[in-house]
């Protein structure tokens, strides 16, 4: 199917040394061309070559910017279209001035996403790997990337196709019996084939589900909230862990009152890590604020790094500060090990309630591989692997499987009961159409519109 020709920047806007429009349509090059002077028109070049020249302003011929431009013809293309690439100089006038000419040569300002979505559209990829794009574009470690790469090369897509294809051979053995009621043992033999191929899926959705924990941390980050009373060493575990002093360190109590986010790789497994204000009762206004957000961050947070300063006893804030974490995965890190030790590490231990105790000092920078390996061990047994592995990393894909799951179940449970295969098949159908969600072959016009209009003005 032919559309409109769409143009937009597909670099980030800001100085830099290119910055490259992106066209796709059937006019991709004939609007280029117009534009461009070079050794031959763009129209007599050969598919997937890059040229040399310049872009003039068609009404005065004053050039524009000095350029190489790529030319790609359908279908061998990203969005199975004719793709036009116009590098120019990284900055903000001259790409924009070059946009500019484009849109007046009725080629349309894509919509963000709107080159995947051809893609998509087009036959290219399925929604399960456009959305990987995203992913890939988002990732934070090179363990993400490698779950987004392996989306985007289609094996979550193999294993939900073949998922489907399993779900369709029941179907058609249902479809059998139902054809051919006047065999006496039909309906039983159907009824155990049903049963056995949909827990053989049920095992596979599992399997897949299985990776959901991993998967999303990989994609989206571990949400890891640093408390402690003040001046245990909150702000300096930050800095220690990001390798940069972005939160502001001092020996006065109550200095953090605000919240301060960073992201930080820890052997593979993103971490999105928030310093806390010091939980203590304050009389100070804005402290207070402080800790309240301090206490709220507890209670979404998917793991705790609760510190405790090693050279004094333990207090009554700090017993409430374990009371508050409640059944958070977190780690307990017993600091200032540099100090004479005055903490009873027993009762310590006792209070963490078999969550990792370890002893640090921000000052010698001890203990901080422990606390790393201890996260890596706490959330992927010390092995974060994408290879071999369909991993599923996308909150609306691990919410379908989940339904799919329980669709499946709710088959398997009928054929137990003895329910008409025609009644179960309803079960076997949903679940079909739940996986077809997944790659984008029973999903709504809407979704689709939806799920593109997140993604980057460009890509």
């Amino acid at each position: 199917m032919d559309y409109d020709t769409i143009a937009a920047i597909s670099t980030p806007i800001g100085e830099g040394a290119i910055s490259i429009v992106r066209l796709s349509g059937s006019e991709a090059v004939s609007a280029a061309d117009r534009l461009f002077r070079g050794g031959k028109a763009l129209s007599d070049v050969r598919s997937h070559t890059i040229h040399y020249g310049k872009i003039v302003d068609p009404a005065t011929e004053q050039t524009v910017e000095e350029v190489m431009v790529s030319v790609m013809r359908k279908p061998k293309t990203f969005t199975r279209e004719d793709v036009v690439e116009i590098n120019c100089h990284g900055g903000l006038t001259s790409v924009n001035r070059v946009l500019e000419l484009i849109l007046d040569q009725d080629v349309r300002l894509a919509e963000p996403g709107e080159f995947t979505k051809r893609a998509f559209l087009n036959g290219r990829i399925d929604l399960s790997q456009a959305e990987a794009v995203m992913d890939l574009i988002r990732a934070k470690t090179d363990q993400a990337m490698n779950v987004a790469m392996s989306q985007m090369e289609g094996k979550l897509s193999l294993l939900i196709r073949k998922l489907r294809q399993q779900l369709l051979d029941i179907l058609a053995a249902v479809e059998v019996n139902i054809d051919y009621p006047e065999y006496d043992d039909a309906e039983i033999m159907t009824t155990k084939i049903l049963f056995e191929k949909a827990t053989e899926v049920r095992e596979r959705l599992d399997r897949v589900l299985s990776t959901a924990r991993q998967g999303k941390i990989l994609r989206e980050g571990l949400s890891t909230v640093i408390v402690g009373r003040p001046n245990v060493g909150k702000s300096s575990l930050l800095n220690q862990l990001v390798h940069e002093s972005k939160a502001i360190v001092t020996n006065v109590p109550g200095t953090t009152r605000d919240v301060i986010e960073e992201y930080v790789n820890v052997r593979g497994v993103p971490l999105k890590l928030v310093d806390t204000a010091g939980i203590r009762d304050t009389e100070d206004v804005v402290e207070k604020i402080g800790v309240s957000r301090s206490k709220e961050l507890l209670k979404s947070a998917e793991l705790v790094v609760l510190l405790i300063n090693g050279n004094e006893k333990l207090t009554d804030e700090d017993r409430k500060l374990f009371a508050l974490i409640g059944d958070t995965p977190a780690i307990i890190l017993i600091n200032k090990a540099d100090l004479p030790l005055e903490v009873s590490v027993t009762e310590v231990e006792h209070l963490a309630g078999g969550n990792p105790v370890l002893r640090t000092s921000m000052i010698d920078e001890k203990g901080l591989d422990e606390l790393e390996q201890a996260i890596a061990s706490l959330f992927f047994s010390n092995n974060v692997s994408s290879h071999g592995e369909a991993y599923v990393s996308n909150t609306r894909h691990i919410a379908l499987l989940k339904q799919a799951r329980s669709a499946i179940t709710d088959a398997i449970e009928g054929a137990e009961q003895g329910i008409p295969v025609d009644m179960t098949q309803i079960d076997i159908k949903r679940t079909w159409d739940l996986l077809g969600e997944i790659v984008g072959d029973t999903v709504s016009d809407s979704l689709i519109n939806e799920l593109f209009s997140k993604f980057c003005l460009g890509k």
